[in-house]
């Protein structure tokens, strides 16, 4: 499916894709087919009128068990397997809305809904290319915006700045497979969401790259290289991504995957996080944050709570 959407691409075909994390499923079609296979998408949007923001009923992991899976990050920390690993965990909620009434509701950037599969509501940008430029906008560090200086808290704190320096890092190194003349443009900038009950700061970075003139010939290639998401795995990737296969215990699936569409001349993406996946037994929320040396298991189980919400 990568070659496919090389294909399109390179013929001027606007197109919508989107991937699971590991980047073993890809999926794209003509951006005109959409409907055809129950797909809702929407970059910089509006939410509709019924938006009713709010955090729903859930039944996180328990401190416990977090506290179990935080320490075994940190114990591959001190051995140096992993200096930022991103570990996350599915929650079990409860709502009365449909995955097609959340998406309609959701006030977010980036939003997509896949049939009675999953719908997210993310804020984060993947990669986008216009001309020969490529850009991508790592975030990493999370806040409640209601806190006292929450800004300055968040910019202030070590270990929230070493872990944006190391995920800035990373991408930078990822571009550095598909691109040259690698730029970061700007460092640590605040964007402000809303979630159910609350406001959140995040800090994001943003990079970018010269890829050659016939980037469009060879889109499929350049995406499963970046891919997974350097900012939802962690430095190193492939070992990190070993240390999060073993300690998560579940299956992440399209959940901090990635999605986009290309225009006719411009590709834009997304990261697949604020993420809501429906099954058999009920619907999930998965979600979690960025593990370094200096990390504290409350603190931590905190962030994933907070990141609960229907927007």
């Amino acid at each position: 499916m990568y070659a496919q959407l090389s294909q399109l691409v390179s013929q001027g075909i606007p197109s919508f894709f989107y991937s699971d994390f590991k980047g073993e499923q890809f999926h794209c079609y003509p951006l005109d087919k959409l409907a055809e296979h129950n797909i809702e998408v929407s970059f910089n949007g509006t939410a509709s009128d019924s938006n009713r923001p709010h955090t729903p009923e859930f039944n996180p992991v328990s401190i416990e068990d977090y506290n179990e899976k935080f320490n075994e990050v940190q114990q591959h920390i001190r051995a140096g397997n992993t200096y930022l690993l991103n570990l996350t965990q599915s929650t079990r909620i409860s709502t009365h809305y449909t995955l097609h009434e959340i998406y309609a509701m959701a006030n977010a950037p980036y939003k997509l809904r896949v049939g009675e599969e999953f719908v997210c509501f993310s804020p984060e940008p993947f990669i986008t290319i216009e001309g020969n430029r490529i850009h991508t906008y790592p975030m990493k560090g999370t806040i409640d915006a209601n806190l006292p200086n929450a800004i300055d808290k968040i910019i202030q704190n070590p270990k929230e700045l070493a872990e944006h320096i190391m995920i800035v890092d990373l991408l930078r190194n990822d571009l550095g497979m598909v691109c040259k003349d690698i730029k970061v443009e700007e460092f640590r900038y605040i964007t402000t969401i809303e979630t159910g009950n609350k406001r959140l700061h995040q800090v994001s970075s943003h990079i970018s790259g010269q890829l050659p003139n016939n980037w469009k010939e060879h889109i499929g290639e350049i995406l499963h290289t970046l891919l997974p998401a350097g900012s939802i795995s962690g430095t190193p990737k492939k070992k990190s991504l070993e240390i999060i296969e073993k300690i998560e215990g579940y299956e992440r699936g399209y959940f901090s995957g990635i999605f986009g569409y290309f225009d006719g001349a411009n590709l834009y993406s997304a990261v697949s996080i604020r993420f809501i996946e429906k099954t058999n037994t009920g619907l999930l929320y998965k979600s979690g944050g960025g593990i370094t040396a200096d990390s504290t298991a409350a603190s931590e189980y905190q962030e994933l709570i907070d990141k609960i919400y229907i927007p």
